[in-house]
Order: C-alpha cells, then sequence, then structure tokens
C-alpha cells in the first residue's frame, strides 16, 4: 500500500477532534431482545484536522501536504494527542509499559501492540507506526539497550539472539497512527477577514497488515 513515512504537522493535528470508530451490526428480534455482531476485529480511527488550522500559514501547511500526499492516495503518520504513548498521556515511556512477547528460544521477531481495558476484556491494538527513538525493551524486567533492534515502519522488535524459554518481554514506545485524507476535495473558503478557512479536513486510519 502506497505510504510515505512523513508526519501530519504535530501543531495542527494537536487540535484535531476524532477518535476510534466500531462498526456493529445490531438486529432486535419481535421479543425485543438483540443479536449484536462486530463486524470489524479491529477498531478504525477517523479524525477531522480543520479544528487545528487557526492562522493563514497552518491553512497553507495543510493544502500544501494535501498536493504531495495526492489527495487520498499515499497514507501518513498521525500524532493522535489524546493516545500517542505506550502508557497515559501523562506519564513517562517505560521499558515496562506493555507486554511484547514470551520467548520460547527461537522467535527472534516481535511486534509492537498495545493493551486498553482489563482483564478478562482485553483489546489488543497493532502498533505498525512507532516513533523512531522512542522504543525501550525488557527482557524480564531488565532494560535491554542493546542486542535488538526495530523497524519504525512496521513496528516489528528483532533480537540479535531469541530471549530463553519463558522470558517476559515488554516495551515501551510513541507511536502514530497511519492514515490518509478521506476526500479528493481540500474545499478552502476564501474570506478576506480570515484568509481563508476549511469547513472540513477529513483523515481516516488505514490498515497496513
Amino acid at each position: 500500500m502506497a505510504f510515505h513515512e512523513v508526519q501530519f504537522p504535530d501543531n495542527i493535528s494537536r487540535g484535531a477532534r476524532g477518535g476510534p470508530q466500531r462498526r456493529t451490526q445490531i438486529v432486535e428480534l419481535a421479543s425485543g431482545r438483540e443479536e449484536r455482531n462486530a463486524s470489524w476485529s479491529a477498531s478504525r480511527r477517523r479524525y477531522d484536522v480543520s479544528y487545528g488550522v487557526r492562522r493563514a500559514d497552518d491553512l497553507h501547511a495543510v493544502v500544501g501536504f494535501f498536493e504531495a500526499r495526492l489527495g487520498r492516495l499515499y497514507g501518513f503518520r498521525f500524532k493522535d494527542w489524546a493516545d500517542y504513548k505506550s502508557c497515559a498521556p501523562s506519564k513517562g515511556v517505560s521499558e515496562m509499559d506493555q507486554p511484547l512477547g514470551i520467548g520460547d528460544g527461537t522467535t527472534t521477531s516481535f511486534a509492537l501492540t498495545k493493551a486498553y481495558g482489563t482483564l478478562p476484556h482485553v483489546y489488543q491494538r497493532s502498533i505498525e507506526k512507532p516513533v523512531a527513538g522512542t522504543i525501550r525493551v525488557a527482557l524480564s524486567g531488565a532494560e535491554q539497550f542493546n542486542g535488538w533492534s526495530s523497524d519504525p515502519s512496521t513496528g516489528i522488535v528483532t533480537f540479535d539472539a531469541a530471549p530463553d524459554p519463558g522470558v517476559t518481554l515488554t516495551a515501551g514506545y510513541q507511536f502514530d497512527v497511519p492514515v490518509r485524507f478521506d476526500s479528493d476535495l481540500m474545499d478552502v473558503t476564501l474570506d478576506i477577514e480570515r484568509l481563508g478557512s476549511i469547513t472540513s479536513i477529513p483523515l481516516v486510519e488505514i490498515r497496513l497488515s
């Protein structure tokens, strides 16, 4: 899938509106009971970044970014300021934040994920666009400063040697959301007093795997 490893201007994304979306089919029975079925196994996030455009320069930056992505054609990174860390936004990233896997003496590559909720009701979200230089890793609680590498374009952590069987792997990181524009039209309203405005700039999360 066509993707540019560039981040939408974070000073504009800070003012965005949006969040996760689910798709649930609900059938109401004659008895008044319901049958509910999840159409999607994973959530999909939607945003409107027009709320972050406050100056003429912001408008210029968004139009330029839109043109460089050729509208809806190329995906890109987006910082969701409400959810961009392996921990709560107010806390610092720790190597103990999220489970990464359990060693089996053979596997060397592990995918980053983020857990939502508490047991037994937990949703594991795949993290495919971690921010380079922010990933921290631990083996059984001991942080590892070498012996591993990460791919910020896929969210895969690879160890030089397979962790021993039973070893608990954990990780912490910052991450972006892979998105694309959800319209091929940048509808700008020219206003002499406000120097232009945009009614809506929709973005939608894309699934890369």
